[in-house]
């Protein structure tokens, strides 16, 4: 039996060196099954695609143990039942996860309530201290890690994302220019602009923190070429949206074919239409962005 290969990824690597590390870090003052516990899951939330989505996840998860401990700590003094108090206090805090839009689990919170509502042989106030500074160890090395080893930069992805964009863009015309009248759909390139808008969101949340001004300049270029290829598609889709194209003049032929485009549409242009025109106005405005795109895009 062949057994397949499972890939992993760096992500998941940085995560395992977060966990390591900010275990470590609790074992220096007495690690107990609870503090790695709460460490470790701190350091697991950390881990995030994006410096953005890291400080979101570190935030929610500081504030969740926090109303947590609270509620623990309150809940616990109470003359109900332990199985009451950690009823309650469960639905409070999904309730509060739901209203303020929380996605992630609310684990954390939920098991630090279910310690300080179980086991009444320990001083809740500090146990809840201490559950807050075990998470807050492992969110900042997480975060660390995260940040500074192999940081995520999806710049090559962008760059390939607009190359693939420019192929699309090719065959779109050569399938409008083949000289038969079944026309092409100008839906694969609008997919790769969408794509490549997504990807930039992407770029722009995250902080290369080694390399901020890089990243800073990359940003201006790679926004630049996102607007060339929204004006690019922009005229792609007028131009699937006429219909039957006119027919082309000697100068965009010329350019199309050294653009690698094989054009097997021969009609001549003996006698100038306004279709014709039109047709060609486009087709120049597209070759004209496209040059300009792949020249940001190079510089890049």
């Amino acid at each position: 039996m062949r057994i397949k290969r499972v890939p992993i990824g760096l992500r998941t690597i940085k995560t395992a060196a977060a966990i390591i590390i900010a275990m470590v870090v609790v074992d220096l003052y007495g690690a107990t099954a609870s503090r790695l516990i709460f460490a470790m899951l701190g350091a697991m939330a950390a881990v995030q695609p994006t410096f953005r989505e890291s400080v979101e996840a570190c935030l929610s998860d500081i504030l969740g143990v926090i109303f947590g401990a609270l509620a623990g700590v309150l809940l616990s003094m109470l003359p109900i039942s332990h199985l009451a108090a950690t009823g309650i206090g469960v639905i409070l805090i999904i309730t509060l996860y739901n209203m303020l839009h929380v996605t992630i689990s609310p684990s954390l919170p939920c098991f630090i309530l279910v310690m300080l509502c179980t086991t009444p042989d320990i001083a809740p106030v500090e146990y809840a201290l201490g559950r807050i500074w075990d998470t807050a160890i492992g969110l900042g090395v997480g975060m660390a890690v995260n940040m500074l080893v192999f940081p995520y930069d999806n710049s090559r992805q962008i760059r390939s994302t607009i190359e693939s964009l420019d192929r699309d863009l090719i065959l779109f015309l050569e399938e409008l220019f083949d000289g038969d009248e079944a026309l092409p759909d100008a839906g694969d390139v609008s997919k790769k602009l969408q794509a490549l808008e997504r990807q930039l969101a992407v770029f722009e949340n995250q902080k290369l923190l080694l390399h901020l001004r890089r990243q800073k300049r990359e940003l201006e270029r790679l926004h630049l070429c996102e607007r060339r290829a929204a004006e690019l598609v922009a005229q792609l889709q007028v131009l699937a949206r006429m219909g039957l194209p006119g027919r082309l003049n000697d100068e965009n032929r010329r350019r199309l074919a050294a653009c690698g485009a094989e054009i097997r549409d021969t009609r001549p242009l003996d006698s100038v239409m306004e279709l014709d025109v039109v047709t060609n106005y486009h087709v120049g405005q597209i070759l004209t962005l496209r040059r300009e795109l792949l020249k940001e895009l190079r510089g890049a």
